[in-house]
């Protein structure tokens, strides 16, 4: 039985490792912030403890924690860990945490969330990268989590989503000026079928998901359209779209 712990129990961390537990994994978890009840995960009060005997341990503790985080667990992990971290983070901020994981003798896995996790909870599409890509996806495919290995390098994974996030958190952003304009017009319901019609199939589904999300989520989205604009930078590629995101997103979290 693979043992998976879950270095923090918010919303992500718990909905995916309640999956990963009733796809056949032990769960433990960890989170000082959380008390969690009604949930097949065992959670423990003691970092050392929850650690012990993992095969995989998840970090999902916010941007803010990931490094300090890390550098706490990795020490506490056997060489047979894979250590992965969930956070959106920099590709330069993915890499000192796989500089960590290397000097403690550890594998990491700089994974990459690519889509909302409430929607499929541990079933959400992920991205691996780094030393531990491989066997990170070797533990977790088997449970029903669609894990795809793109590099042995850490950040690589971090740099595909962050490329990902200017079209998705521009559109976003995009739509809900759209709709905006078109209420203060009273023309809203005839925009916001123009841009479903346009988007497809699911058109409305997805114009609806974007703008409640944004909404909701818009103070966490900064943080990561803060990371992707200065990957842009490190690219050496202008960015005035992204620009104008970021600066949508502090004003609706303001």
């Amino acid at each position: 039985m693979t043992v998976v712990t879950m270095i923090g129990l918010g919303e992500a961390g718990r909905l995916i490792g309640e999956g990963l537990a009733r796809a056949g994994a032990r769960v433990r978890g960890h989170d000082p912030f959380v008390l969690l009840s009604g949930t097949p995960i065992e959670q423990r009060s003691d970092l050392g403890d929850a650690l012990g005997g993992a095969d995989v341990v998840i970090s999902l503790v916010g941007p803010a924690a990931a490094e300090e985080v890390a550098a706490k667990a990795l020490p506490l992990l056997p060489a047979s860990a894979v250590y992965a971290d969930l956070n959106t983070l920099s590709p330069g901020e993915k890499r000192a945490i796989g500089a960590l994981a290397a000097d403690a003798g550890v594998r990491f896995a700089d994974v990459a969330v690519m889509a909302p996790v409430p929607r499929a909870g541990s079933r959400t599409p992920l991205l691996a990268a780094g030393s531990g890509a491989g066997a990170f996806a070797e533990a977790l495919s088997p449970l029903g989590t669609p894990v795809r290995a793109v590099s042995p390098e850490a950040g690589d994974a971090a740099a595909r989503k962050l490329l990902r996030s200017v079209f998705m958190k521009g559109l976003a952003a995009l739509i809900i000026e759209s709709l905006d304009a078109a209420s203060a017009a009273g023309a809203e319901e005839e925009v916001r079928d123009q841009i479903a019609a346009e988007l497809g199939g699911s058109g409305r589904d997805l114009v609806d998901r974007l703008v409640e999300g944004t909404r909701e989520h818009a103070g966490r989205r900064v943080h990561e359209m803060e990371a992707a604009a200065a990957y842009l930078d490190e690219l050496g590629v202008e960015h005035p779209v992204t620009g104008a995101t970021l600066a949508h997103l502090r004003r609706l979290s303001a």
